[in-house]
């Protein structure tokens, strides 16, 4: 795990100088506090942040060939790079280190950009063929490694992070006030845009080249596939195949030269990935966990779990103040003001863990490969009863919305309206749809010249296509391909990277092998869901390895308790952070709907996720804008 960022220009006679690089790596420094390194060829900069987890001794970067023309930039692992080491041994390649990093230089050398296709792992690097004068961009198929990207009119830039691009005086501070309204709409910025103008993210499974000062268009290759035709394969030999799949991955992912931990929450994910790795791992492992003060959390049950396991088990706790505190950092570290409570108690919890090792497994994109959300059984019911209401369902829609309104249930809203409505239009993500608080209140709650400049609802528009992909396919495949190509790469998994690699630590996601989710893909929705019981495969796959207490636990996560502190411990710092008439966030939304919204929560509405969003556009505007 390290940051990378570079710099090429587009002009072959205008020279790249060592200081721009460097300029560009020192705000990248929490990523790679192990080293440094730059390479400069002419228009061409790498720079390189390095977290040593693989030869430790060797395996500096950038990296070159042996002919010293191919030179790469790599943040990530590669858990099958011994099979393709001793592959590309046998065609004839020779290997100077130990590290995963140079199966890339080799690949590139037999396949092109093709390379991509043949690594396994989480990735994002950037590669210079100084023959062809050619940059090479990628990331991997999933986008748990983020990268970012800013063309200016005479250079193309390169980094891990924002901050590397804004460190360049030629990268420019311009909001994109359409990314900030779907900000409103998802929680968090969904697909390539960024809340800058110029500031792209490079999407998952896809390369970008640039050659003969062209800069070429992201080209994918790779996407989750949902095939029609699932599976022939009894339930019982589909777990098993499961099982077999996830302890293959567990052991690629326990791959490494420093300590390695485990996240524990006690649930089913992060005590599969536990109960997998003690099966292969030598020696004690240790786990880590996060609690919070005055609040139900999910300690007791990681405890239980760690000693079922005979774990060397660490707890922290998160209070209001903790909390508050953190934010600006919080902000800073996450660059997109993401609606995620959650990564504030991981940020906390990686922090405990990097004073004891340097990699973190987690059990993160289980619920996303098993349909382990309460919104994809509750969706199935609604087309369920959809289907027996025939064209009864419209009236019906409307009596369930104006019985929610008056109980104030969005619960009920959200799903009253998906019983009249296409997919496209009532599913925006798992977070959100048009029923959702800066959707459905748009017109009243938003300035009139922000709702001018970025019309009432983008968020359909942004989709396009997406959820009407797979073609034919059952609502369950379309939900979670939908769910996977926006809120877990431009959420949950910025989340994960943002908050550990804030405290130099290393976190794999065993769950989200992209061998595990074309196996998921390809099972029946009734091996997923069925009823109301969720993740029915994944739980059957490991039910003889994890405690059954466990095993019928209901999905909790890091449950952070901020909608409780926002309306009460914080409430008057929220109120002093967002009411101020020169506040960034009132350029967006109305200052009287902003008071509106605090008195509702403070009366009892459960207002948070909203606050929490307002917070962070907040925040987000003072730390990069003021």
């Amino acid at each position: 795990m390290c940051g990378i960022a570079g710099k090429l220009n587009l002009a072959p006679e205008a020279s790249i100088g060592r200081e721009e690089i460097a300029t560009m790596l020192r705000p990248l420094r929490h990523r790679g506090p192990d080293g440094e390194g730059i390479f400069l060829d002419g228009p061409l900069g790498l720079g390189h942040r390095r977290l040593a987890i693989l030869d430790v001794q060797g395996g500096q970067q950038p990296m070159p060939n042996e002919s010293r023309r191919v030179w790469v930039a790599f943040n990530g692992e590669i858990y099958n790079f011994p099979a393709l080491r001793e592959w590309l041994q046998g065609r004839g390649h020779t290997f100077r280190s130990r590290s995963d990093t140079e199966v890339i230089l080799h690949l590139y050398e037999e396949y092109g950009e093709d390379c991509v296709q043949h690594l396994h792992g989480m990735f994002a690097f950037a590669l210079w063929d100084g023959d062809r004068r050619r940059l090479l961009l990628a990331r991997d198929r999933l986008g748990i490694k983020p990268l970012y990207y800013s063309a200016t009119p005479h250079a193309l830039l390169f980094a891990s992070e924002m901050k590397g691009l804004l460190a360049d005086p030629a990268v420019t501070r311009s909001i994109d006030e359409t990314a900030v309204r779907r900000f409103l709409s998802f929680r968090y910025v969904p697909g390539e845009a960024t809340l800058f103008q110029g500031i792209r993210k490079l999407p998952p499974g896809h390369c970008l080249l640039v050659e003969a000062g062209r800069i070429g268009e992201p080209r994918q290759y790779w996407d989750l596939v949902f095939p029609l035709a699932k599976a022939d394969l009894p339930f019982r030999e589909a777990a098993s195949r499961l099982r077999e799949l996830l302890q293959r991955s567990v052991v690629e992912h326990l791959q490494a030269d420093v300590p390695i931990g485990v996240l524990l929450s006690g649930g089913v994910d992060s005590t599969a990935v536990l109960a997998l790795a003690a099966n292969a791992a030598a020696g004690r492992l240790q786990t880590f966990t996060v609690g919070f003060d005055g609040a139900a959390d999910e300690r007791p049950f990681a405890r239980s779990v760690a000693q079922h396991f005979q774990t060397r088990h660490h707890e922290v706790t998160l209070n209001a103040e903790d909390f508050w505190s953190y934010l600006p950092s919080y902000a800073w570290h996450m660059e997109e003001p993401v609606h995620e409570p959650p990564a504030i108690a991981l940020h906390q919890v990686s922090r405990l863990a990097r004073t004891h090792v340097k990699v973190l497994l987690s059990g993160e994109g289980g619920d996303e490969a098993f349909a382990g959300y309460p919104e994809y059984p509750h969706l199935l019911d609604v087309e369920r009863v959809a289907r027996w209401l025939g064209p009864a369902r419209h009236p019906a829609a409307v009596l369930g919305s104006l019985a929610a309104r008056c109980l104030k249930h969005p619960g009920l809203e959200r799903y009253s309206a998906a019983l009249d409505l296409p997919l496209e239009q009532h599913y925006f993500s798992r977070t959100a749809g048009p029923t959702t608080f800066f959707n459905a209140r748009a017109e009243s709650v938003l300035q009139p010249a922000f709702l001018h400049t970025t019309g009432i609802d983008p968020a359909p528009r942004m989709l396009g296509n997406l959820p009407r992909r797979p073609a034919g396919q059952t609502l369950l495949d379309r939900l979670l391909y939908v769910d996977t190509k926006t809120w877990l790469p431009d959420d949950l998994l910025i989340k994960a990277d943002r908050m550990t690699m804030a405290n130099s630590v290393e976190l794999r996601v065993p769950l989200l092998d992209h061998r595990v989710l074309e196996f998921a893909a390809s099972l029946r929705p009734e091996f997923k869901v069925k009823g109301h019981e969720t993740k029915r495969v994944l739980r059957a796959a490991v039910a003889d390895a994890i405690p059954r207490e466990v095993l019928l636990r209901r999905k909790a996560g890091f449950p952070v308790p901020y909608r409780a502190w926002l309306r009460g411990p914080l409430r008057a710092r929220v109120e002093e952070l967002l009411l101020p008439h020169d506040s960034c966030v009132q350029r967006y939304v109305r200052p009287e709907a902003i008071a509106q919204l605090l008195r509702a929560n403070a009366d009892g509405q459960d207002h948070g996720p909203e606050i929490f969003s307002l917070i962070a556009l907040e925040l987000w505007h003072r730390v990069f804008l003021n």
